[in-house]
């Protein structure tokens, strides 16, 4: 059993990212928390941030952009990345067991999970390019 020790500037970041569907950044949770009325400093944020992913609550997502993006949602999902915009959308299909064994036979490595980032454009970009 994990020890958790949530603080209210803690559970407020929690918050943030828990009730976010677009997978925001730090800036993005910290620019959230003042429009809520917090007043939290950026080391505040970040820390909490590390913490609740360190607590296994939120998982820290490395898409290939500068900054990482932040997900509460922990059941396995993938995520799919607008090649335009940067949005992040979750993808519920799993990883197929022929990719796990692939990988481990190529690799040699015992496979204990898979993240698959898939990449494209948005429909909301594909009707802007359209029109």
């Amino acid at each position: 059993m994990r020890t958790l020790n949530l603080t209210s500037q803690r559970q407020a970041v929690y918050d943030i990212v828990r009730n976010s569907h677009d997978h925001p950044t730090a800036a993005e949770v910290m620019n959230r928390l003042v429009e809520q009325g917090h007043n939290l400093a950026y080391g505040t944020v970040y820390n909490s941030l590390r913490y609740l992913t360190d607590k296994q609550m939120i998982r820290e997502l490395k898409l290939g952009e500068a900054a990482s993006r932040y997900d509460a949602r922990l059941d396995d999902h993938q995520h799919i990345l607008c090649d335009v915009c940067g949005a992040v959308d979750e993808v519920m299909t799993h990883v197929p067991e022929e990719w796990m064994n692939t990988v481990a036979e190529e690799t040699g490595y015992t496979i204990s999970h898979a993240h698959v980032v898939f990449g494209g454009v948005c429909t909301a970009c594909k009707n802007k390019i359209v029109n």
